[in-house]
């Protein structure tokens, strides 16, 4: 049976619309229902002068098989007329409840995995809502506690953070045995569950330059990273550091690594973002759902220009149907 794909395309003036419509005429193994506004699609797909069928769901009980160059929409009405390329905060309430209903869905096994298109947080704040993120408004939605991974799966280069969006005066602080021990375990368990690896190995980056060099260029390594290494090794995980990150990610490591940990954002994701501009994608781990999103922002400037790259949206969705495929697929209720 074909999974189902529950699609959000994001913050409505961006291009988000754009690459449902410049991907409704390919084929992938799996049932797509976008979670978006059908006139919005409708608009846009005539602004790009893409032939596009609009197919309006009343029931996610029984989704149609896939017809080329339609897209199968759950309707969520805009508050406001969108026009590309320019943000309204009286859409952010709309992003929201795409997300949300994108969500329930698969809560309710109305579909299986959740791909998400690029969203802007700060037009969502501006309309009075305290909003983080994309991840920490899932996890707020569904149970677990996410740990954000990004991938260049065409590399098999997969890259998990400890810390996502912190200065860089507050990551140290926020490198605590419990919080080290936390974001491993459930990359481990993710990777196993998920994957299908069935005894990952996970490289782990150490903090400071050179990994400490011993505690003459910082403490956490020999205080925090190297005991809970040790510990959950001697609990059957796969784990190799701490190791410095300037020479972690070389062929010498990577090739037999299923993962690499960095203990901060900017650690890791430069790397993999060179090797995988493109066609990079995000992975939330540690929820009860399946998520995949675009590694990219909303790109307003390219709304409705039809010049874009598909790239990430492809892979994110293919990787969000390869993951629901390692799931256990029972019937659509």
């Amino acid at each position: 049976m074909q999974p189902v794909i529950a699609i959000t395309p994001g913050e409505p003036a961006g291009i988000g619309p754009d690459l449902a419509i410049l991907t409704a005429q390919k084929n992938f193994n799996c049932k797509r229902v976008y979670f978006a506004d059908p006139q919005l699609l409708a608009s846009r797909a005539q602004a790009l002068n893409i032939d596009v069928s609009i197919n309006t769901l009343s029931s996610l009980t029984t989704i149609p098989d896939p017809v080329q160059n339609t897209l199968d929409v759950w309707p969520v009405k805009l508050a406001h007329k969108v026009e590309a390329g320019k943000l309204n905060n009286k859409n952010a309430n709309y992003v929201l409840d795409c997300i949300r209903l994108a969500v329930e869905s698969q809560q309710n096994r109305h579909s299986h995995a959740l791909m998400t298109g690029p969203i802007h947080k700060g037009i969502i704040n501006s309309a009075g809502i305290n909003f983080s993120g994309h991840t920490e408004y899932l996890a707020e939605l569904s149970s677990g506690t996410p740990v954000m991974m990004l991938a260049a799966e065409a590399e098999k280069l997969r890259v998990a953070l400890v810390t996502t969006h912190l200065p860089l005066n507050q990551v140290s602080r926020a490198i605590t045995k419990h919080n080290l021990q936390r974001v491993i375990s459930i990359l481990h368990n993710d990777l196993v569950q998920k994957y299908g690896i069935k005894n990952p190995h996970i490289l782990v980056c150490g903090l400071n330059p050179h990994a400490g060099e011993n505690g003459h260029i910082g403490m956490e390594e020999i205080e925090i990273i190297s005991p809970i290494i040790e510990t959950l090794n001697k609990q059957g995980l796969n784990l190799t550091g701490p190791l410095p990150a300037d020479t972690l990610f070389t062929p010498k490591y990577l090739k037999n690594a299923d993962a690499v940990l960095a203990m901060y954002h900017d650690q890791g994701l430069p790397v993999l973002k060179h090797v995988g501009f493109g066609h990079a994608i995000n992975i939330t781990l540690g929820l009860s759902i399946i998520r995949t999103s675009v590694d990219h922002g909303t790109a307003l400037d390219l709304a409705a220009t039809g010049n874009i790259d598909t790239g990430s949206y492809i892979a994110a969705l293919n990787t969000a149907i390869h993951l629901a495929n390692n799931q256990t697929i029972t019937s659509v209720a």
